[in-house]
C-alpha cells in the first residue's frame, strides 16, 4: 500500500507540474528556450542568440557549447552566422592583473529568451542582462557593491581598435574578413578609468566604473562610428532598458503568433516555437536608415529599401526560404532583390551572400532554386535581371565549391560531356590548371555532387526563361538537368564517380569513400538529390517497387563498421536511422518521397518517428549543424504536416502533423489551417483527408491552397490506410517535362 502511495504522489506530482508549465503560458514566445540543440551531436550547437528578427545585429554569450558554464565574452555583433564576430565584451569584478583579459565569467544561473539574457557570476554575483533593437543593444551590469567593477571591450580579432572618446563614450573599429565593422557605445555615467592591454595597440580595454549598477548602450554599423551613433540615437535614445526589453519582447510575440498551434505536448511546443525563432536569424538587413554598405562594390548606397545578407542559400533553399515565401511574401521579395543587388554591384550572382562579400562555399546554383519558386509561387522581381545572373553563373562561372570566378578547365569538361570528372585516388592534386588540394581540407572537386545539384539548378533556370524573356535558352536548360543521369550507375544503383575518360572508378565504397566525391555525406544520401526529375530517377533505379525498396533499405543499412570510424569520414553524418541522415540538409526531402512512390503512409511513419527521435525539447534537441534556419525550417514546416520537395513547383507533401491543428495568418489577411482529427503519439497515419470541404485522395496540395485560405483536415489512425494517395496518378508532379504553370 505504501509503494502504491509513492507512486500515486510521484504521479499527481508530474502533472500538477505539467498544469503549472501550462498555466505559464501565454503565448508562443514563452514556449522558445533558446538552449534547445546547445549541445552539437558531432557538429555544431546552437547559440541563445539574442536579437530581433532578420535584423542586423545579433549577438549571444560565447561559450563552448550549452554545457560549458562559463563566458568567454559577448561578440557586439554577430556579422556571419558561426562564422564571423566583431569586438567583445564582458563585465568583470576584481583587482586587475594579466589574468584579466582571458578571465571568464562563470554562470551561476541564466535566463535566456530570444529579446533578452540574463546571467549571474557563480563567484562574486556580477549579474549581466542584454536586450536587443534593430542595430543596436542594451547591456546592463549590477554589481554587488562600488568596487573594482570593469567593463572590458576589445576586438574579437587583430585588426582594428578601440579607445575611449569622452567622460562617457568608447568606440571602436575592426576589419572582418575585409568589412570594416564601427560600434559607437555610451555609459550612464563617467569611467573612472580606462586601462589598455597595450597602450600603443590600443585593440582592448578596461572600463572602471564606481557604481553597482553600469548600463552601456552601443550601435553597429558598417559605414562609420558617425552613423553607428545616429542608429543609436534612433533605436536607443535613453536610459530605461525595460522599454527596450519589452519592445523586443513585443515584436517577437507578434512574429511567432502569426502561427498558432492547438494540442501536442508541450515539448512539442516547446520544439517548435523555437524552431520557429530560429529561422528568424537570417537574411539580416544591413540598410542603415537610407544607406547600407555593400561588400560586393565596396560602395555605400542611398535606398529606402532593405538590403539582406547572410544566407547561406545550399542550406535555406530547402525549406527556410519555402517557409517564409508562405509567412511573408513581401519580406521575400526584399531578399531575392537584395541578390540581384549583389549580380549588379559585383557581376556574380552570390552563392553565400554574407555581409563581408560572396562565400562561394558549397555546391550548386542554388539562388536559381530560391528564385524559380518564389516566382512559381507568385512574387514578383526583376526576373530578367536575375535571369541573366543565373544565367551567367552556370554557362560561364565556375561550378568549384569553395571558388569564385569565370569558369575553368574543370568547367568547360563539365558544359562538353554533361558531368563533372573525379580523380582516381592516386591522381590527386592539380588537374587541368587547377590546384585542387587547396580548396577545403583536401576534399577534391566533389564531382558527384557537383553534377546533381548543378542538374537541379538547371532546370530551375529553365523555369524562368520564358518569364525572363529568353524562351529561346529553355531547351538548353533542360538538357542540362538531365546531367544528373551521367554519374548514376545502373548497374550499381548508385550515384558514382567517373573520372576523364567515362569509365566509373573503382574501387568506391558508397558508404564510406565520400567527401573526394560528394559533399558532406555519401551516395546513399546523394542517390536521391535529383528531386526536380523523381520520374526519371525511379526509372533509373528499375522502376517505381524497386526505387520504393531501396527507399526502405535506406533507413535500414547498417554503417558496416563502429559509429565513431564512420564519423570519422562521415562527420556530417549524424541523426542516423540506417544511412539516412537526419543532421544534413541533402536528406531532409527524402522522407517525403514515399508520396512519388505510391506509399504514402510511409512517409506518414517516418516522419513522426524522426520528429519524436532527432528533435526533443533539450540540450540534445538539434541532431547536426542547424545553420540558422537550414534545419530549423524542416522541423516547422514538418510539424505542421507539410513540406515542398521540388524548389519551382509549387505544390507541398502532405506529412504526418505533430499537432491537432496549426493555423497560419497569412499577410492578406487568409488563414490556412491544418486539422489532425484524433491526432496522438501512435495516431500518425492518414485515413482520409478533405480540403476545404472537398475529399482530397492527393499526398499533396498547391500553393494556392495556402495563400487562398482554406482548411486542410485528415483524419488520423494507428493504422495505415494504404490505399490512401497510392495511385500512380496521385503522386506529386516531378520530372524534367512538368509545367509548374500548371500548378500555380
Amino acid at each position: 500500500m505504501k509503494k502504491l502511495l509513492i507512486i500515486a504522489s510521484a504521479i499527481l506530482s508530474v502533472a500538477f507540474n505539467c498544469i503549472a508549465q501550462q498555466n505559464k503560458i501565454s503565448s508562443p514566445l514563452d514556449y522558445v528556450d533558446p538552449t534547445i540543440g546547445g549541445s552539437g551531436i558531432v557538429l555544431q550547437p546552437t547559440r541563445q542568440t539574442v536579437h530581433l528578427p532578420n535584423s542586423m545585429f545579433r549577438t549571444f554569450p560565447m561559450k563552448q557549447d550549452q554545457l560549458d558554464d562559463q563566458i568567454m565574452f559577448f561578440p557586439l555583433c554577430v556579422v556571419s552566422h558561426r562564422i564571423e564576430y566583431a569586438f567583445q565584451f564582458l563585465p568583470l569584478k576584481g583587482k586587475v592583473d594579466d589574468s584579466f583579459w582571458g578571465k571568464r565569467f562563470t554562470i551561476a544561473t541564466e535566463k535566456s529568451t530570444p529579446y533578452y539574457y540574463q546571467a549571474e557570476e557563480e563567484d562574486n554575483g556580477t549579474v549581466i542582462e542584454f536586450t536587443p533593437s534593430a542595430k543596436s543593444g542594451f547591456f546592463q551590469a549590477s554589481f554587488k557593491n562600488d568596487d573594482n567593477n570593469y567593463l572590458r571591450i576589445g576586438l574579437n580579432g587583430s585588426t582594428g581598435s578601440v579607445e575611449q572618446q569622452g567622460k562617457r563614450v568608447i568606440t571602436g573599429t575592426e576589419e572582418v574578413s575585409g568589412l570594416k565593422t564601427y560600434f559607437y557605445a555610451e555609459a550612464d555615467q563617467d569611467i573612472d578609468k580606462i586601462i589598455y592591454q597595450n597602450d600603443k595597440e590600443k585593440k582592448h580595454l578596461l572600463a572602471k566604473f564606481k557604481s553597482r549598477l553600469v548600463k552601456f548602450k552601443y550601435a553597429i554599423s558598417y559605414i562609420s562610428i558617425e552613423h553607428a551613433k545616429s542608429n543609436l540615437e534612433a533605436e536607443i535614445p535613453d536610459w530605461t532598458f525595460n522599454t527596450v526589453k519589452e519592445k523586443a519582447k513585443s515584436i517577437w510575440n507578434k512574429k511567432l503568433s502569426q502561427i498558432e498551434v492547438q494540442g501536442g505536448t508541450v515539448a512539442q511546443k516547446r520544439t517548435f516555437y523555437t524552431s520557429l525563432y530560429r529561422t528568424y536569424e537570417r537574411m539580416v538587413d544591413i540598410n542603415e536608415y537610407g544607406e547600407y554598405y555593400s561588400a560586393y562594390d565596396h560602395q555605400v548606397h542611398q535606398s529606402k529599401e532593405p538590403f539582406f545578407v547572410d544566407n547561406w542559400i545550399w542550406d535555406m533553399y530547402i525549406a527556410d526560404e519555402p517557409l517564409h515565401t508562405i509567412l511573408d511574401p513581401k519580406k521575400e521579395t526584399q531578399k531575392i532583390n537584395s541578390y540581384i543587388a549583389m549580380y549588379k554591384q559585383s557581376g556574380w550572382m552570390p552563392a553565400f551572400a554574407l555581409a563581408t562579400g560572396d562565400w562561394p562555399a558549397m555546391t550548386g546554383n542554388h539562388a536559381a532554386s530560391w528564385m524559380a519558386d518564389a516566382w512559381s509561387k507568385g512574387l514578383r522581381f526583376d526576373v530578367r535581371t536575375a535571369y541573366e545572373g543565373l544565367k551567367k553563373n552556370s554557362l560561364e562561372g565556375t561550378l568549384l565549391p569553395w571558388r569564385n570566378g569565370p569558369a575553368t578547365a574543370i568547367d568547360s569538361f563539365y558544359n562538353q560531356h554533361g558531368y563533372l570528372y573525379s580523380t582516381h585516388p592516386e591522381e590527386r592534386g592539380s588537374k587541368d590548371g587547377v590546384d585542387m588540394d587547396k580548396w577545403w581540407e583536401s576534399r577534391g572537386n566533389e564531382g558527384v555532387s557537383i553534377t546533381l545539384e548543378w542538374s537541379i539548378c538547371d532546370w530551375e533556370i529553365a523555369q524562368l526563361a520564358d518569364a525572363a524573356g529568353y524562351p529561346q535558352d529553355k531547351s538548353l536548360f533542360l538538357k542540362r538537368a538531365s546531367n544528373y543521369k551521367n554519374v548514376f550507375n545502373v548497374k550499381e544503383g548508385f550515384v558514382w564517380p567517373k573520372d576523364k575518360q567515362g569509365n566509373w572508378i573503382y574501387p568506391y565504397n558508397t558508404k564510406l569513400l565520400g567527401r573526394e566525391y560528394v559533399t558532406e555525406n555519401n551516395s546513399y544520401t546523394y542517390n536521391w538529390t535529383p528531386k526536380h526529375d523523381l520520374t526519371g530517377l525511379f526509372n533509373l533505379m528499375g522502376g517505381r517497387a524497386k526505387a520504393e525498396a531501396k527507399l526502405d533499405q535506406l533507413f535500414r543499412e547498417d554503417l558496416s563498421l563502429p559509429k565513431f570510424l564512420f564519423w570519422l569520414n562521415q562527420p556530417d553524418a549524424s541523426g542516423l536511422v540506417g544511412q539516412f541522415v537526419m543532421g544534413n540538409e541533402p536528406s531532409y526531402h527524402i522522407p517525403y518521397l514515399y508520396n512519388y512512390l505510391d506509399a504514402p503512409w510511409k512517409t506518414q511513419k517516418r516522419i513522426r518517428m524522426l520528429m519524436d527521435t532527432w528533435y526533443p525539447d533539450n540540450v540534445f534537441g538539434i541532431p547536426g549543424d542547424e545553420d540558422g534556419g537550414g534545419t530549423t525550417s524542416f522541423v516547422v514546416m514538418s510539424m505542421m504536416g507539410f513540406f515542398p520537395v521540388t524548389p519551382g513547383i509549387p505544390v507541398y507533401n502532405i506529412g504526418s502533423p505533430s499537432f491537432n491543428e496549426i493555423s497560419i495568418k497569412l499577410q492578406n489577411g487568409k488563414v490556412f489551417t491544418v486539422k489532425a482529427v484524433n491526432n496522438s503519439k501512435t495516431n500518425v497515419y492518414i485515413k482520409k483527408a478533405i480540403l476545404n470541404g472537398r475529399v482530397l485522395n492527393k499526398p499533396w496540395f498547391t500553393h494556392k491552397a495556402i495563400i487562398n485560405g482554406g482548411t486542410l483536415v485528415l483524419q488520423m489512425g494507428n493504422r495505415p490506410n494504404k490505399a490512401w494517395g497510392s495511385r500512380i496518378q496521385d503522386a506529386p508532379p516531378s520530372a524534367i517535362e512538368v509545367d509548374p504553370g500548371k500548378y500555380e
